[in-house]
């Protein structure tokens, strides 16, 4: 027996696509009899309408905030809509996907999270952990990667179809750019202050390749949990990094220490300068005074010779001896016999005289 929805069916076009479900009712109800004028029996019209406005119904759907819509006509994607409620053609015909579009997802290199915690409890993962740096050696680094989709047109379309596996084809990028610029850096680089770097340009390369991909995925961080050398080396590279902290300590000791005898040399060498200086300076004035004086009593001297010898004799005198006792003997008594007047004499000198005896 002949099926009743065959006849007269054609493919659904972008132009009409209810022209199939026309055609569908069309053919149900020539089959059960047409307008109903014989018979009596039940009707089947109101149980189609209730099926095609449920069906019709079914269409309707609502995009989250975070979300896109991504509708799709037998496989094919057709449109995208933004959050709100939107209409789509009833499956077959049409689906619609909705992936997130600001959900934060991390993946995790070189360690795997066992237990959320607390305590966090960590599972090793070595193959990936391992890298090769620019100067030979090996270090063991570990990772973790946070990304979203771009919050751009078609963005989650070309995250959805664009590759296979968004989420494979993300950790073979991240991993290829972290071997890429750590194996472009020394060991000390990444054991030192050079972490931020490395995790900027780790970054822009991974972002770099997944644009490439056109994979719609938008780098928001990779940071760098974990840095060390393997194990079988991790007691020298400890020693190596004690004996540099020791270096360090030394060179800022030294330094303190310069910083604080420099400052004080200095300053004592600009003192004795100083009193260089003045001593020169009170010097050269004390020479120019005597000089000057000098040529004073010179002129002088030249004017009255008697009177000036006279004078500077006194006043040598009186400078020599103001606090002398003197006895003074007049050449006209040279009858007189010499007096020494030993009761004036001072006490210590007749004690000292008497102690030598």
């Amino acid at each position: 027996m002949s099926n009743g929805f065959g006849n007269g069916a054609h493919h659904p076009s972008e132009e009409d696509p209810l022209h199939e479900l026309r055609e569908a009712i069309e053919s149900v109800r020539k089959r059960f009899g047409g307008g109903g004028g014989g018979g009596g029996g039940l009707s089947p019209w109101p149980i189609l309408v209730i099926v095609a406005v449920l069906w019709i119904a079914s269409g309707i759907f609502i995009v989250g905030p975070d979300e896109r819509g991504i509708v799709l006509r037998f496989g094919k994607v057709v449109r995208e809509v933004g959050p709100g409620p939107s209409w789509h053609l009833p499956w077959p015909i049409e689906e619609v996907l909705k992936p997130s579009v600001t959900q934060i997802r991390k993946e995790e290199f070189g360690f795997r999270t066992v237990d959320v915690g607390p305590p966090a409890r960590y599972r090793p993962v070595e193959p990936e952990a391992l890298m090769l740096t620019g100067d030979g050696n090996i270090v063991k680094l570990e990772f973790i990667v946070q990304y979203r989709v771009k919050p751009e047109p078609d963005a989650a379309t070309d995250f959805l179809f664009n590759v296979r596996d968004p989420r494979g084809t993300l950790r073979v990028a991240a991993e290829a750019a972290m071997r890429q610029v750590v194996g472009s850096n020394k060991i000390d680089d990444a054991l030192t202050d050079e972490r931020q770097r490395i995790q900027t340009e780790a970054q822009e390369t991974m972002q770099a390749i997944l644009d490439g991909y056109a994979s719609g995925i938008e780098i928001v961080t990779i940071q760098l949990q974990d840095v060390q050398p393997p194990d079988e080396v991790s007691d020298a590279f400890k020693d190596v990094i004690s004996a540099e902290q020791d270096k360090e300590r030394m060179i800022n000791e030294a330094r303190g220490y310069a910083n604080d005898v420099v400052p004080k040399a200095r300053g004592q060498a600009a003192r004795l300068i100083n009193q260089a200086d003045g001593y020169r300076q009170a010097k050269i004035q004390r020479a120019q005074g005597e000089s000057e004086r000098f040529l004073a009593l010179f002129e002088e001297y030249s004017k009255a010779k008697s009177i000036t010898r006279k004078r500077l004799y006194l006043e040598a005198m009186e400078e020599i001896l103001p606090n002398v006792d003197k006895v003074l003997i007049d050449e006209a008594g040279s009858q007189v016999v010499p007096y020494l007047p030993l009761e004036r004499l001072p006490k210590s000198s007749s004690t000292a005289q008497a102690g030598g005896e």
